[in-house]
């Protein structure tokens, strides 16, 4: 009974959307444009090079050396491995999907397990710390940005700690670097290049397609609450974070900052697409996602900065 109610809602919500884009062609392909606006013009430039790059120092087996760089001040917290830290750095440090695509990349490289995966998924896939600061402080400013940083970052990173100590506790420590010297050779370069080039442009191409849809969400509450635009505009993060973001009154600040860490649907199908086939659940990181929104809405709360 459940499946086929489950059945015949999703075919009612799609045939919804597509009597209302050919009843509103001009607003749908507004939104498909954003969408697509937002992919070639942000996505691609920011995430193609570091895909590529990331995929083939994962390839080449250099990966573990940068994260050796790091590992004195990273390792006697989580206790990982050096593979593990490095997804750490890059989810932390590039933003999303890259978080949850490099965890993906080293759990089918075998370079960690999959329950330090799990682990990892759960709160190193966040907004990138460019984005933040370039994008969303000039949108929104605050008096005290290092209160801010502090939501975005601090919060997730001990969220990881706990998880580490409590969830993800039997999973084995690691005090060791990783010994192991990866041999490059001209043609293990190119050939590894190839393949990262090759993956990066079909991951990057089905982000497009996820961005392009979910901005296409907005269409129904447009135009079913078209005499409530205030609500519609704060419902629009939650399909597509960055457009969505820009349509917010600069009132709604609060909302902004509480939202950001979720990421939206369209990171949420990101981060599907990047995990897919490998066995990591969506359920558990949609779970994750939901209690890092509510524990940065409460650090803001707790100190008022909004």
């Amino acid at each position: 009974m459940q499946k086929k109610l489950t059945k015949y809602m999703t075919l009612l919500f799609f045939a919804a959307m597509a009597v209302s884009m050919l009843l509103f062609p001009g607003q749908s392909a507004a939104l498909a444009l954003d969408g697509l606006n937002l992919w070639f013009l942000k996505m691609i430039p920011a995430l193609l090079p570091f895909m590529i790059l990331s995929g083939l120092l994962i390839r080449l087996g250099l990966s573990d050396s940068i994260a050796s760089f790091f590992a004195p001040l990273l390792r006697p917290v989580f206790r990982l491995s050096d593979s593990c830290l490095y997804c750490i750095l890059i989810g932390f440090l590039c933003g999303f999907p890259m978080g949850a695509r490099v965890c993906a990349q080293s759990l089918s490289a075998g370079k960690i397990s999959k329950k330090e995966a799990s682990l990892l998924l759960a709160f190193t896939n966040n907004i990138g710390p460019v984005y933040f600061a370039g994008y969303m402080l000039s949108l929104f400013p605050v008096t005290r940005p290092l209160t801010v940083w502090t939501g975005m970052y601090a919060v997730p990173l001990l969220y990881g700690i706990i998880l580490r100590c409590t969830l993800y506790r039997t999973v084995p420590f690691s005090d060791k670097a990783c010994l192991s010297e990866a041999v490059v050779t001209p043609s293990r370069l190119l050939s590894c290049l190839h393949e990262s080039i090759l993956s990066g442009l079909s991951s990057i191409t089905a982000l497009g397609g996820y961005m392009i849809f979910c901005s296409l969400l907005n269409l129904l509450p447009m135009i079913l609450l078209s005499s409530h635009p205030a609500l519609t505009a704060m419902m629009s993060p939650l399909f597509e974070v960055t457009s969505g973001l820009a349509r917010l009154p600069k009132s709604a600040r609060t909302w902004a900052y509480i939202v950001l860490p979720f990421g939206g649907l369209s990171c949420i199908a990101q981060t599907y697409s990047c995990i897919q086939g490998t066995g990591l659940s969506m359920k558990e990181y949609v779970f994750h996602k939901a209690v890092l929104t509510v524990l940065t809405a409460a650090w803001y709360q707790a100190v008022r900065i909004l």
